[in-house]
């Protein structure tokens, strides 16, 4: 069935593209755009109503909780965060329990994934076996399950020899390796940044250069064998620079940063609020407007939510026994698009950090709005509040350090291989 979505205002980040127009889907792809598409034949017409439409958002780092932590939030209630935020596309990373490292888990999770009908999921399989940091996992097999890259998630590898033969084997296939830089030894017990804020409160600093001294061995491994780097959530202005320079050397490095840490820092933490108990911590307001610059810039490719559902129980502790993390699926469009807002960047270029540039560190050919491109679309208004209370969120996990906030950008519709799996 062809479906015409007319009046609306057509945005393609990919291209730059931002003017009224009209886009013919049908067989899950883009048929046609503007008059080709307002000539063609088709069986269901949606009115745009003036609304942005865009390609769905592709977020790289979306903690779905299962298998083995239900208690804290599921795999249908996420995905329905998911489509409501304009998710369409979304990676997971590997530890859940048991973590992602044998193709039978990753089969099963693609396979309820792709049974609920609702944003596309694209599992990052365990680097190590358990994520122990001793054995490699048989990564062609998991990457023939269906997993996109490997990574270790929040846990690192502390022999950098098994690091270095990780390096070899992803190189040697040509698989993707996702890596947080953080030293454990440096950031061992540690709750927060090593700074003033922390010293006040009380609580175990990390210092930056457990991220800086992370990624310097973690880039030097790439010089050495050729293995395709990404760096996941970038939290510190030594690591935005050394990343400006990797680039500008023309290794084979790409990365992201959450969408707390370009609008929060450790002030942010007040009086031990919990919900700003994140992984890597909040830096500070320095390390803040680096990440935002560099992703202006383009030395950060790309932002993510980096969702990671807690429970009530996990959260009302004291701030250093408080678990990490925080909800971000449904966060991710507004709070894009007010960092695009204090950047002064167009509606274009701000949606390319959350679309077209993932896409890219993913490999798939959705992000953008062009002939023959899968029909993962989003409407929604740029310009109309949301207060933010925790009965909002689809999401189990209610834990934001956003709630109460006013925020702009609601969705109002999302399709998905051009079937509409979100509408309000």
């Amino acid at each position: 069935m062809k479906l015409l979505i007319a009046n609306c205002r057509v945005v393609d980040p990919e291209s730059g593209r931002d003017k009224p127009g009209e886009v013919l889907i049908g067989d899950g792809r883009i048929l046609a755009l503007d008059a080709e598409a307002k000539s063609a034949t088709a069986a269901r017409r949606v009115d745009g109503g003036g609304l942005v439409l865009a390609p769905g958002l592709i977020d790289l780092s979306a903690r779905l909780r299962e298998p083995g932590f239900e208690y804290k939030a599921t795999l249908e209630s996420e995905m329905d965060a998911a489509v409501a935020g304009g998710v369409t596309s979304l990676a997971c990373p590997p530890d859940t329990d048991p973590p992602l490292d044998e193709p039978g888990l990753v089969d099963m999770l693609r396979r309820r994934a792709k049974a609920l009908e609702r944003a596309r999921l694209y599992p990052v399989g365990a680097l190590s076996v358990k994520l122990k940091g001793e054995a490699l996992t048989e990564m062609a097999e998991l990457a023939e399950a269906g997993c996109v890259a490997f990574s270790q998630a929040n846990t690192p590898i502390r022999d950098l020899r098994v690091l270095w033969r990780a390096f070899q084997y992803a190189a040697t296939f040509g698989f993707p390796v996702w890596m947080r830089a953080e030293d454990p030894w440096l950031a061992r017990g540690g709750v927060a940044h090593d700074g003033a804020i922390a010293t006040r409160l009380g609580l175990a600093g990390i210092p930056s250069s457990a991220e800086t001294i992370a990624l310097g061995a973690l880039l030097q491994l790439v010089r050495e064998t050729g293995a395709h780097l990404h760096l996941c959530r970038l939290s510190t202005l030594g690591a935005v620079g050394q990343m400006r320079a990797a680039k500008a050397e023309g290794l084979p490095v790409s990365c992201d940063v959450s969408a707390h840490h370009v609008h929060l820092s450790e002030m942010d933490i007040g009086y031990f609020d919990a919900n700003c108990r994140l992984e890597p911590p909040l830096r500070s307001q320095r390390d803040r407007e680096a990440l935002s610059r560099g992703l202006a810039e383009g030395t950060i490719d790309c932002m993510c939510s980096d969702h990671t559902p807690v429970d009530a129980d996990g959260k009302q502790l004291p701030f250093g026994e408080a678990e990490p993390g925080a909800t971000g699926l449904e966060l991710l469009l507004p709070l894009a698009l007010k960092w695009g807002q204090e950047r002064g960047l167009s509606l274009a270029d701000t949606l390319k950090r959350v679309t077209s540039a993932p896409a890219r560190v993913l490999g798939v050919a959705s992000g953008r709005l062009e002939i023959g491109a899968p029909a993962d679309l989003i409407l929604f208004d740029p310009q109309e509040p949301i207060h933010l209370t925790a009965d909002r969120l689809k999401s189990q996990g209610k834990n934001t350090p956003f709630l109460g906030h006013e925020l702009i950008g609601r969705v109002r519709t999302t399709l998905v291989a051009g079937n509409i799996v979100y509408q309000v």
